[in-house]
């Protein structure tokens, strides 16, 4: 069997994964680590000692999208920065509904408004980045920024809003050296939609639709990530690239 592995070297880069302390975004901080980055992640909880997880490979900050004090005070700490993965999101946040407007403000606040202030928060540092190719920001869409998901109207909007967040901000940071794109991943399996894959009505039209007839996984996502924060696609910027397995290519 002839095994294709790509390989990258981070070695030197400084890192920043927010929501990284879990499902897609810890997929995604292990997979910076292992190419030689320093890493550095956010999540919600006071310590990286909180959580399952074992953390110990990354530097660990507290912070809670909603909160500009917060998002301000993990970008004044970094001292560097060369990637910026806008992971952290929800959706119907203690199992209550998007549909009330309370609830829809809220998501939207974590999944566009908290990606923006920590974007903006870490552009001068991006900027002053000497990577090749320059700094970094890849934003996590979803599948729900091209299709309607009856469930998370809060969630959609917010995820259709940063697709075009990152074309905008690749045209308005082009000049400093900034490239900024965005991975939409399709259905994958971790904590977030493990209740949803327990449903076979739910998972069956899914997979139907999807050409590779899987579920991904956390490790399906993260070298689409490496790739865009790479000098391989130092001439890529303003892209969403689909990681879902066909999913959005059948009609």
């Amino acid at each position: 069997m002839t095994t294709l592995a790509a390989r990258w070297d981070f070695s030197g880069a400084h890192v920043l994964v927010t929501g990284g302390s879990s499902g897609i975004g810890l997929g995604i901080a292990r997979a910076f680590h292992d190419a030689g980055a320093r890493v550095t992640i956010t999540g919600t909880r006071a310590a990286g000692t909180d959580y399952a997880e074992d953390l110990a490979s990354f530097e660990y900050r507290q912070c809670r999208m909603t909160d500009a004090d917060a998002i301000a005070a993990v970008a004044g700490a970094l001292g560097t920065l060369d990637v910026l993965v806008n992971n952290a999101g929800q959706n119907l946040p203690g199992g209550r509904s998007e549909y009330d407007p309370a609830v829809f403000e809220e998501v939207v606040a974590v999944n566009l408004f908290g990606s923006f202030r920590m974007a903006t928060a870490c552009r001068p540092l991006l900027a002053a980045s000497t990577a090749d190719g320059g700094g970094s920001v890849v934003n996590l869409g979803s599948m729900s920024s091209f299709f309607g998901i009856a469930p998370v109207p809060g969630y959609g909007a917010s995820k259709g809003a940063l697709v075009q967040l990152t074309k905008t901000l690749a045209v308005a940071w082009a000049r400093e050296r900034i490239r900024v794109n965005a991975v939409a991943p399709g259905l994958i399996d971790t904590g977030m939609t493990r209740r949803m894959l327990g449903v076979d009505a739910m998972v069956a039209p899914i997979l139907a639709r999807t050409p590779l007839g899987r579920v991904g996984t956390p490790a399906d996502v993260a070298p689409a990530v490496l790739f865009l924060a790479s000098s391989a696609a130092r001439y890529v910027t303003g892209q969403t690239l689909a990681v879902d397995g066909g999913f959005s290519i059948q009609g």
